[in-house]
């Protein structure tokens, strides 16, 4: 992701977004449209490194990996790793406030987790007087006029989750001398927005599913590359954390396929791969939302699932458990949703942010699986939603009581 001048970082998913997570999916992140392509090749059918791949980024992501966030100890959407903080005065005034949001859309259930727990963190707080969203619904000139239409509504605030990087980055370029804008989840090619506010991103992320895969897999062990979409930053850049690892390594990329976040061809992909190839040895994917059919297109055809990567939803961690999985999910969390709205908060009472606001990424593991893994909770549900200490949980989340 990109801190300084000149571009905005975004951090992954469709993830669950996706991700399609959005991610866990769907999302986008830094747009580096220079970048620093590494010279180890185009080998293993890993192809050209993206054009998103910035070296200065990719290097600062992977160390923030091992800091230590500073903020309160439990609440990992307020805390933050390594902030440059700026001063915020000229936006103070007295509540109470209006806070209006741009969102890229609803369209998966790594975006519908996080939009419950924004709205949720906004009814939190009572000098938010009224909370206005639009959704794009996935569409730039959607969210291009909904930029515009907000900035007639005498927000206070604007919160932006851009759907995509580089178009939404003029709309996001002409509201800020308007208003305090904050982007999250996604990033845009300026730095204008007062806070900028991800998880640490997408190359940590990528580089957490390969290096596992790497460590798991015995060398020129066969390893199918899953993709969600081509173009959006947070996957790119986990992509090309991922073939940099690959690419150093002794195992042998058989094939890099788009699913596009779809159940069914992600198993028929996986499926063909097994047929052709006769053994696949390792799953990565830059999205974890569809991993458990991934694993079923192993069970269907009567072998074991070899390592794999998914996300933080639940259906793949009960599938992880059920089957006794080899397996790791990075995370991209939907608890950052509640950042835009406390960042809000801080910059109209002129309280100092960080310019770029890292936050925690955690990784679940065959350690952790046993706290992420959430009773009661719907499949699609996001384990690290930072919502179990809000009003309501677990049923306004689709749980259980």
């Amino acid at each position: 992701m990109r801190v300084p001048p000149r571009r905005l970082l975004t951090g992954v998913a469709l993830a669950a977004l996706l991700p399609l997570a959005a991610c866990s999916s769907d999302k986008p992140e830094v747009s580096a449209s220079t970048s620093e392509t590494p010279s180890f090749g185009e080998q293993n059918n890993t192809g050209a490194q993206s054009k998103f791949f910035n070296q200065a980024d990719y290097d600062a992501q992977l160390a923030m990996r091992s800091k230590t966030p500073e903020g309160p100890e439990g609440k990992p959407w307020e805390q933050m790793i390594d902030p440059e903080m700026v001063d915020t005065a000229k936006h103070k005034k007295d509540g109470p406030y209006k806070l209006c949001f741009s969102n890229a859309a609803v369209n998966n259930p790594w975006r519908q987790v996080g939009w419950k727990t924004m709205q949720e963190e906004a009814a939190l707080h009572k000098e938010i007087a009224a909370f206005t969203a639009l959704d794009a619904e996935g569409k730039d000139d959607k969210q291009i006029s909904d930029i515009a239409e907000l900035q007639e509504k005498d927000c206070d605030a604007l919160i932006v989750s851009p759907n995509t990087t580089a178009t939404l980055t003029p709309a996001v370029t002409g509201a800020c001398p308007k208003v305090p804008v904050i982007v999250f989840d996604r990033g845009v090619d300026t730095d204008c927005p007062v806070t900028f506010i991800k998880p640490i991103g997408g190359y940590a992320f990528g580089a957490d599913a390969a290096e596992f895969l790497i460590d798991k897999v015995e060398p020129k062990g066969k390893i199918l590359a899953l993709r969600i979409l081509p173009g959006v930053d947070v996957l790119e850049t986990r992509w090309s954390a991922a073939k940099v690892a690959f690419d150093k390594s002794d195992l042998d990329v058989v094939g890099v396929e788009f699913t596009d976040g779809d159940a069914a061809k992600t198993k028929s992909i996986v499926s063909d791969y097994i047929q052709r190839e006769g053994k696949i040895d390792g799953i990565w994917m830059d999205a974890g939302a569809t991993a458990v059919p991934a694993v079923e297109a192993f069970e269907d055809a009567g072998l074991p699932v070899p390592p794999i990567n998914g996300e933080d939803q639940q259906d793949f961690l009960q599938k992880w458990k059920d089957s006794d999985l080899t397996a790791i999910a990075p995370t991209y969390p939907t608890y950052q949703w509640r950042t835009p709205v406390i960042a809000a908060l801080k910059i109209l009472k002129g309280e100092q942010v960080p310019k770029v606001w890292n936050l925690p990424q955690p990784s679940i593991t065959q350690d952790n699986l046993s706290t992420y893994l959430k009773p009661g909770m719907p499949p699609l549900h996001y384990a690290l939603c930072g919502c179990e200490d809000m009003p309501g949980y677990p049923k306004k989340w689709g749980g259980k009581e």
